[in-house]
């Protein structure tokens, strides 16, 4: 534990070599301000790869739990009930996560193509956020 006391942060050493060093040059300041911009720019790459991941996003409209006997019997034109209704916030799944709620909303012209229209985000706890 004593150690952890000894140890300062790099932003606390930079903030406290900053205010030791009032007298640099023009030119070891301009350096700094670059060596900073050149690691914080490595960070936005990493942050760019990141956000490239491809995510699995499902709008999950309802669900049904059946026996697998009544599960054989189903046929084309069958209905399995589901447990939303008409009208009720459809679930927004990303890699298994709910995220979002939102409702179902026609997205072309020629109504051959849905979408959900985002009504809350799920905050990180599974509560509600900003909405």
């Amino acid at each position: 534990m004593a150690q952890s006391f000894d140890q300062e942060s790099s932003a606390d050493r930079t903030a406290a070599s900053r205010e030791a060093r009032t007298d640099t040059s023009p030119l070891e300041r301009l350096a700094e301000i670059a060596a900073r911009t050149a690691e914080e720019a490595g960070r936005f790459a990493n942050m760019d790869a990141i956000l490239r991941i491809p995510v699995t996003v499902q709008v999950v409209l309802g669900s049904a739990t059946i026996p697998v006997a009544n599960l054989m019997k189903l046929g084309r034109g069958a209905v399995v009930p589901l447990d939303h209704r008409v009208g009720e916030p459809v679930d927004v799944v990303v890699n298994g996560r709910i995220v979002a709620r939102g409702e179902v909303v026609v997205v072309e012209e020629d109504n051959s193509r849905f979408g959900v229209s985002l009504t809350e985000i799920v905050g990180p706890l599974g509560g509600q956020g900003e909405g």
